[in-house]
């Protein structure tokens, strides 16, 4: 980075340049932008730039080379920009109007040391990581055809994905061993999303922890380099788990502070008061007001763990009054994050989701949701009566974007897309008896949808059932009553289905924007996210 200090004109103009570290006094006789190039760039030693130059003003406005001497002589001038590439030095000039230089001050005064500061020093990271990287892939045999796919695609399949990761960690073993430090793993990871940015997390610190985070040990890299440590000594006990070095903080089991506070604040006789009223009244907008009353003392019985179970025992009326979820929901975090699935859904994720899906190998699962969220146009007629509807095939393809968790060793170990899909949302005929369901439930189990209809795309009604309860959904179609369903896991303090936990943490995070940096997300999560943002 070069940045020129203007002392105001007399006979000749001093100007103080930074390059990197260093920092020299070049001297000019005419204030225009070519002169004052041609003479920073031959005190560094630095071939002159011909091509491409611009100079930006603070507000984002090119200054074109005649008006220059005006631009650097008034006083109000604040920072100028000049950007131009030169391959070997950064692309990025400052130039910056400081204090008068004293007479005395003479080219003689060469070179000052200054200390970088953050925004240069991770300027001059970004560049050399992506160096690095591009290297790597010119020179790797396969690297070719990740650079290609990116620019053709500005994006990379799982495939080529995977690619990627085993030529730079092939290269970062080589160089740096088996057990690479982590600020190596880092700069390797900073490559990747500086050389294809729109690979970036947008939602991330850094963008690329998904690739590698240093905090957690996890991400792509770590997890590759992990496989070839098993793999070099097999005598070593797999553990598959980073360090845990950071703590999170979020999801729906986390006691938090929420958005609105009720006007009234009850007293212990008056709730236990509201209470009873509530168990028998007939008057449901009565009901509502009651629940919004004694809401901060129900969040006291959630995140209280011996009491949290009996939440459907002292406020039964969830089971049979509407909406009851969703007023909760909103003073927990307001009506602007209550609505951003069904506002963000349709427009913002669900057609790039069965793009996404689309280029998945194909399995015959995947191939009917498909079909069902996006019907071929040239036969609108078609009837997929095996089928989910549109909106809600489009939520089961995320199960395959977003593979169910892996439980390793634990039971039910490593699950199916289309195994997961039942522990989302089951299908009843309509006039199955709902209480024959409920008793038929031999374990607990997370809460999940049970959608009851004539077939799977002509639903008449949706049920949240949780702990052999069923709460009435107060939507009849089907995005909507995926959206109290994953409500329904804040409201009560209920954690994710461990097979579904990715899932959800995305739609928590990207979709509703719940916690975001607060919760541990895969990197997958973290990928496809980049994915559908970018």
């Amino acid at each position: 980075m070069i940045n020129h200090s203007l002392s105001p004109p007399v006979g000749s103009m001093l100007l103080k340049v930074r390059l990197g570290d260093a920092q020299k006094f070049v001297r000019i006789t005419e204030p225009n932008l070519t002169d004052f190039l041609d003479a920073a760039f031959a005190k560094f030693g630095v071939p002159p730039v011909t091509e491409g130059v611009k100079v930006i003003d603070s507000s984002g406005t090119e200054v074109d080379e005649d008006v220059f001497e005006d631009i650097v002589n008034d006083p109000s001038t604040g920072v100028l920009t000049i950007r131009y590439d030169t391959g070997s030095v950064s692309p990025v000039c400052s130039l910056e109007r400081s204090l008068p230089q004293s007479p005395n001050t003479s080219d003689s005064q060469d070179t000052i040391i200054l200390p970088v500061g953050p925004a240069e020093k991770r300027q001059r990271l970004d560049l050399e990581a992506k160096q690095l990287v591009k290297s790597v892939l010119e020179s790797k045999p396969g690297g070719d055809r990740v650079v290609n796919e990116y620019n053709r695609t500005k994006a990379l399949t799982d495939e080529t994905r995977r690619k990627l990761v085993k030529i730079l960690t092939a290269d970062m073993i080589e160089t740096h061993g088996t057990s690479p430090p982590r600020q190596v793993k880092e700069k390797y990871a900073r490559g990747i999303v500086n050389l294809f940015p729109y690979l970036s997390d947008p939602f991330s610190k850094n963008g690329y922890e998904h690739y590698y985070d240093g905090e957690s040990g996890t991400g792509y890299l770590a997890w590759r380099i992990k496989t070839v440590q098993r793999s070099s000594a097999k005598d070593r006990r797999a553990s598959g788990e980073g360090p845990s070095g950071t703590e999170y903080a979020g999801g729906p089991t986390v006691n938090r502070e929420f958005q609105h506070v009720p006007e009234t604040t009850l007293t212990e006789e008056q709730c236990r008061e509201a209470i009873s009223v509530m168990k028998h009244s007939t008057d449901e907008e009565m009901v509502k007001r009651k629940m919004k009353l004694t809401f901060p003392h129900r969040r006291d019985l959630v995140v209280d763990p011996h009491q949290s179970s009996e939440i459907l025992s002292i406020f039964p009326r969830f089971k049979d009054v509407k909406g009851l979820i969703e007023q909760d929901f909103i003073l927990m975090f307001g009506e602007a994050t209550s609505v951003k699935l069904l506002e963000k859904w349709p427009t913002t994720f669900k057609q790039k989701i069965i793009r996404e899906c689309q280029k998945l190998p194909a399995v015959n699962e995947m191939k009917e949701l498909l079909l069902a969220a996006d019907p071929p146009e040239d036969n609108p007629e078609e009837d997929y009566e095996l089928g989910w509807d549109s909106d809600l095939s489009s939520i089961l393809l995320l199960l395959h974007l977003i593979p169910p968790t892996a439980q390793g060793r634990k039971r039910p170990g490593k699950v199916a897309a289309s195994q997961a899909e039942k522990q989302l949302v089951v299908f009843k005929k309509a006039g199955t008896n709902l209480q024959e369901h409920l008793d038929s439930i031999t374990s607990s189990t997370q809460p999940y949808l049970l959608a009851v209809g004539t077939k799977k795309n002509v639903i008449h009604q949706f049920f949240i059932i949780l702990d052999k309860n069923a709460i009435p959904c107060r939507s009849t179609s089907s995005l909507g009553a995926f959206d109290e369903l994953f409500k329904a896991h804040f409201v009560f303090g209920t954690s994710y289905n461990t097979v579904l936990h990715n899932m959800y943490v995305f739609i928590q995070t990207t979709v509703y924007n719940i916690d975001v940096a607060k919760v541990k997300e895969s990197p997958r999560v973290d990928e496809i996210r980049a994915r559908l943002l970018n």
